[in-house]
């Protein structure tokens, strides 16, 4: 048995190398080292795309190339500031009219575009057989901890590594309100709750009216590592 596992493990090694080197061609969706195409459909592979992404500003201008994202790189903070920034964007537009800019951490504007080509959009045609074509935010960038407490641990906002979204218009000019659509029968609650589930395969952390009072009104998006979906 132990010969057998040593010699999975050196055939699995070598096939990996032999891809890393291109000595083997994989179709660049399937290869883990090849820049993240947000066009393409997630997969297995999309999460460890994203994490390659969070100190290599040169493979995260890659991706966003791919989006339909209008961003500008911005300088990284001084390191004493209380809330040092890295490898950030800011986010100016998108295939969605935005109510305002913002800031993101690389894998935030990524993730945003993953989830607005294949989650978004995805629900809105299914639900309404039409397009999103507003998103409204109350924004991404805070220097804080969690719910402002003195006590608790920094906020993802902190590091621009979360978004809060409020609302959704549609191309007929309905919208779409979280704090006002969430609760009761209908297509707006349906497609706040598809939107929700969808999102939680492009962030790590999705909250919503379900989590709390303090998320009655707005869905978090973040990429803080750990794995929720409320």
């Amino acid at each position: 048995m132990r010969w057998w596992l040593l010699g999975f493990v050196c055939a699995v090694g070598g096939f990996a190398l032999a891809v890393q080197q291109q000595w083997v061609k994989l179709p660049d969706r399937w290869n883990p080292w090849a820049p993240l195409d947000i066009r393409d459909e997630p997969n297995l592979l999309t999460r460890y795309k994203l994490w390659r992404l969070r100190d290599d500003a040169d493979l995260c201008r890659l991706a966003l190339q791919s989006s339909d994202l209008k961003t500008q790189p911005m300088a990284d903070s001084e390191p004493v500031a209380g809330c040092p920034l890295h490898n950030v964007w800011r986010v100016q537009a998108a295939g969605v009219k935005l109510s305002s800019s913002f800031l993101a951490s690389c894998p935030l504007a990524v993730s945003f575009a993953l989830f607005e080509r294949h989650s978004l959009q995805t629900s809105a045609r299914e639900v309404f057989g039409q397009s999103v074509v507003g998103v409204e935010h109350l924004g991404s960038f805070a220097c804080r901890n969690i719910y402002g407490r003195a006590d608790a641990r920094r906020s993802q906002h902190a590091t621009a590594n979360a978004l809060d979204i409020a609302a959704f218009r549609l191309a007929d000019g309905r919208r779409i309100v979280v704090a006002r659509d969430w609760n009761g029968e209908g297509d707006a609650p349906r497609f706040l709750r598809a939107i929700r589930d969808r999102a939680c395969s492009n962030f790590d952390g999705v909250l919503g009216p379900d989590y709390n009072r303090a998320h009655h009104d707005h869905f978090h998006l973040e990429l803080g590592g750990w794995q929720i979906c409320r």
